[in-house]
């Protein structure tokens, strides 16, 4: 396709005044006024806004640059769709040399990697150059690298189609600009701002936490904590204000110019106070202020180097980051790990930083992803504001809760779309009106209207509420939603000797959301010193929030709680004594549901990612019950993809209402990507209908056909889990270490192994592997009851389960389940249960309950779902049935005999004759299985047509 006709006037009109445009009296102003507007439109983009989009819908922002101290804060132009970001523009006057002058290009590729993007334009119009911008930027580095492609403006003409075909508004819809990027994306030396960032934090938290160790004997370990955490809050708070233009050019950096940086860094903090009002600066005990004032870290001694060292990483030419840029959902990630990390002070007083022991036993630190955040606040809150209005909501305050917030995500997004709703609704409602008065709601801005800071500080403290157990996650939360309120630093100029923010200690709070002040009750006050009643942190929502509760509760709970089996035996009784849900082994996030759910309203609404395992685990019976019991079950998502980076996690959304009134189960049981969220669900059924089995399992693949087929297997059985116990086994840690093939047994400390890739059914493949058996082991090796014990071996992964039976006393690793009796050593029993695992009908079964539940990046079935399993119980005062029984058991050892001569056969017709004999006995076995469950042609026709 030939260049449209206005991009040729435009080559021509440029090439016929070249030498003028390249004088340096031609600005950038005229630039984007004269040819990149129009070039642009020619592409396909709305850049002048005839539309009347929206500002949050625009195709194009054109930024309102900050310039000081020379340099511009932001890029020219920002392209879009809808809300996603595609790239961006900067735009330089002619008579700058973009191809060889390095300031440019490092300042295009600063602004897209500090917001993510990685791909973006530098133009003069004489030339335009495309850039990879994943790539960390190095100041005055070469400007050719990174640069895709490089157009002079006659190739404009030349060279329309493949200009058209990567950056046009059709190529960025239809997916081809994605096409493009990921194909050019730097493949070696890529680093994310927010690790770049994180690993940036760290390091100050390291030089931060020796030497406030070193130069403060006295200061314990939660102090140094505190004070390190506030000090880094403190500085990023004040760098991203520069960036925004709300603080002075350089401010800090030129704090480190006197004889005492940190002296001079606390008076820029005393400043602050009076600027912003926010706690972070909370120095003076004041009437009426809540919270309490930091006297501490003024008093501490902090060498000049450290703050040297780490502001000057903050500045050109060390810091390639764009602040202004950072976004919540950046900073939001860097913290959430961050906080995965902790100061430990040695009995030497020396600091060392560690993993959090829970962040080490899950495996790291998990960030909700924001499409995650939308999706749970449109189906909560967005609910909740149908026919509502500003004024409404003063008379009704709608109140959100995330009672786990961690470094505030959810409560960032709440934010978002409260704020979103307010100003579309006063934009829909005369904006005028809304503008004047003593307290106006928006100011109108070039190109639309935005809420007043006023505004945006009445909707945070009216409807914005958290807790957290840790103190840093509660300052780290305070921190990211003031950010969120500075977003806009137009406006703040106009309030510059003002307190412009408001202090959050009465939103967001301290404590532990699961224990109140009565886990104490009739207890000895010295079984608790100090330092455990910090760690407990116990909690009294009435008193904190009493006000809420004069209305009843909080009127939507979200968030993404913590997961992991409750281990402290000290915590157990209470929790069994306070929550319905709880029996046998408990998890937080059951625990979070229910105070979740009591603390809502009634008729408001909970919404959580949690654990899919929830669905069908036998331990979460009593919690399914009580969901359906005290709650009306809107939605459950389950999602068939790798919601975090660990495939192991396999989750679901579930949002109830806390109500008496009981409608339909809406349903998504396999979400494969975030664009499926948007889609229909696949059912709904009636919640009178849903778990109506003996453990209450949400089965979300069952449908009429398959809920009676599963009920069939129930009838006259006993599930695995009541009759045997079901084990995860040892992760070494690392199996090229701890795991070795020996043609002898080596003795201690090595004990005889097998894992899921040297089993399959019936056999065992490979019988000389042996485990470096001790505590340098991670887990699950300290019980040795768990494999010194005939017991079936059970692959965790798998299409099907895959078993066989071990009678050597060989210790499992992780890849396999072992399953052994609870009331005494029954080999019968096993090879009964072997066969039954190892039949059509258990292949069916797991199909259906697990492996569809956890398909993420590999097919893996849990031991929850192993549990649930149907033994058919039999009656051993019945001899039909001692026949049966009997006859699967020697249809089993058959096979394992069978199997044991196959892997020693050497002849091809040895093999061969084994093997048919393999397949006859396997289908003897399913045909006595099917006889067992009293399943008529037409099931077995099911069954084996899964």
């Amino acid at each position: 396709m030939p260049a449209p006709q206005s991009v040729i006037d435009l080559v021509t009109r440029f090439e016929s005044q070249l030498a003028a445009y390249k004088s340096g009296r031609y600005n950038e102003t005229e630039l984007r006024r004269d040819f990149l507007d129009p070039f642009f439109e020619a592409l396909g983009w709305d850049v002048r806004n005839t539309g009347n989009a929206s500002e949050k819908y625009r195709d194009v922002i054109h930024e309102s640059s900050v310039e000081i101290g020379g340099q511009a804060k932001s890029a020219d132009y920002l392209f879009k769709i809808g809300e996603t970001p595609a790239f961006f523009v900067e735009a330089k006057k002619p008579s700058v040399n973009i191809e060889t002058d390095p300031a440019p290009a490092f300042q295009l590729k600063s602004y897209a990697w500090s917001k993510k993007l990685s791909f973006s334009i530098l133009t003069d119009f004489e030339q335009m150059a495309f850039y990879e911008c994943a790539t960390k930027p190095v100041f005055d580095a070469n400007p050719g690298i990174g640069r895709i492609a490089l157009y002079h403006f006659k190739d404009y003409l030349s060279k329309w189609d493949e200009i058209a075909a990567r950056i046009s508004r059709s190529a960025v819809t239809s997916g081809a600009f994605e096409t493009f990027v990921q194909g050019v994306k730097g493949k070696r030396g890529t680093q994310d701002v927010d690790d770049s960032f994180l690993a940036e934090m760290e390091r100050w938290r390291d030089l931060l936490a020796h030497n406030i160790a070193l130069r403060n004997p006295s200061v314990t370990q939660r102090e140094l904590n505190t004070a390190v955490q506030t000090t880094i809050d403190r500085l990023i708070f004040l760098r991203i204000c520069e960036d925004r233009g709300i603080e002075p050019e350089e401010n800090l950096k030129n704090a480190t110019d006197g004889i005492d940086v940190y002296a001079d860094l606390l008076e820029l903090f005393r400043k602050a106070d009076k600027k912003y009002n926010s706690g972070l600066f909370h120095f003076t005990a004041e009437k009426n202020r809540p919270g309490h004032a930091d006297t501490f870290t003024p008093t501490l001694k902090i060498d000049d180097k450290v703050f040297k060292d780490i502001l000057s990483n903050l500045y050109l030419p060390k810091s390639p980051y764009r602040f202004n840029y950072f976004s919540a959902d950046i900073l939001g990630q860097v913290y959430e790990r961050f906080l995965g990390r902790v100061i430990r002070l040695t009995p030497g007083h020396i600091a060392k930083v560690e993993e959090k022991p829970e962040v080490r036993k899950a495996g790291g630190v998990y960030y909700t992803p924001t499409y995650i955040v939308d999706y749970i606040v449109k189906n909560t809150v967005g609910e909740l504001l149908n026919d509502k209005t500003p004024e409404s909501l003063k008379i009704t305050p709608l109140r959100i809760l995330d009672p786990a917030c961690g470094s505030g995500s959810f409560l960032l997004g709440a934010y978002q779309f409260l704020m979103d709703w307010y100003l579309d609704w006063y934009v829909h409602n005369d904006p005028k009106k809304h503008s004047r008065g003593a307290d106006p709601a928006v100011i109108e801005v070039p190109g639309g209207w935005q809420l007043t800071l006023e505004k945006k500080k009445d909707i945070l403290t009216r409807h914005i509420f958290g807790v957290d157990i840790d103190t840093q996650a509660v300052e780290v939360t305070k921190l990211s939603l003031l950010l969120k309120v500075v977003e806009n630093p137009g406006q703040l100029s106009l309030f510059s000797e003002e307190r412009i923010l408001p202090d959050l200690a009465e939103n967001i709070k301290c404590g532990n959301s699961l224990i109140a002040p009565d886990f104490y009750d009739g207890q000895q006050g010295t079984l608790f010193d100090s330092e455990e009643q910090y760690r407990v942190n116990a909690f009294d929502w009435y008193k904190e929030f009493s006000e809420v509760f004069l209305y009843g509760g909080f009127d939507a709970v979200i968030g993404n709680p913590p997961y992991g089996q409750v281990l402290d035996e000290k915590q157990k009784p209470y929790y069994s004594s306070k929550y319905k849900s709880t029996e046998g082994r408990f998890d937080t996030f059951e625990l979070f549901i229910e105070r979740g759910v009591s603390l809502c309203k009634f008729e408001r609404k909970l919404g959580f990612i949690i654990p899919s395992p929830l669905l069908t685990n036998l331990y979460s019976r009593k919690l399914r019950k009580y969901l359906l019991d005290e709650t009306n079950i809107h939605e459950i998502t389950n999602f068939g993809m790798d919601v975090f980076s660990d495939p192991t996690i396999h989750t679901c959304i579930i949002v109830v209402e806390r109500s008496s009134k009981k409608g339909n189960v809406k349903v998504r049981n396999k979400v494969k990507n975030f664009q499926d969220l948007h889609l229909p669900y696949d059912f709904e059924i009636s919640q009178l209908e849903f778990g109506k089995n003996q453990y209450y399992t949400f089965d979300i693949f069952s449908n009429p056909e398959t809920v009676e087929l599963l009920q069939k297997f129930s009838d006259n059985s006993k599930l695995l889990g009541d009759i045997c116990f079901i084990r995860q086994c040892i992760k070494t840690g690392n199996d090229k270490i701890y795991v070795n093939l020996f043609t002898e047994d080596p003795g201690i400390p090595w004990k005889p192994t097998l894992r899921g890739r040297t089993i399959n059914r019936y056999v065992i493949l490979e019988d000389k592997e042996y485990l470096k058996y001790g505590n340098w082991l991670a887990r699950n090796w300290q019980n040795k009851t768990f494999y010194e014990t005939p017991k079936i071996a059970v692959r965790e992964t798998g299409n099907r389960i895959i078993a066989t039976l071990d009678e050597d006393n060989r210790y499992f690793l992780s890849s396999l389940y072992a399953i052994y009796p609870k009331k005494k050593d029954d080999s019968k029993l096993l090879k009964y249960i072997l066969g039954l695992l190892n039949s059509s009908v258990a292949t069916y079964f797991i199909r259906i309950i697990a492996l569809d539940l956890t398909q993420g990046a590999f097919t893996k079935f849990r031991t929850n779902q192993l549990a649930r399993f149907p033994i058919h119980f039999i009656d051993f005062s019945n001899p039909a049935e001692v026949a049966q029984h009997d006859h699967l058991v020697a249809l089993v050892e058959t096979m394992l005999t069978l199997h044991k001569q196959l892997a020693a056969a050497r002849l091809p017709d040895e093999k061969e004759r084994l093997q048919r004999q393999i397949t006859t006995t396997d289908r003897q076995i399913d045909q006595l299985v099917y006889q067992l469950y009293d399943l008529t042609p037409e099931e077995i026709a099911i069954v084996e047509g899964s």
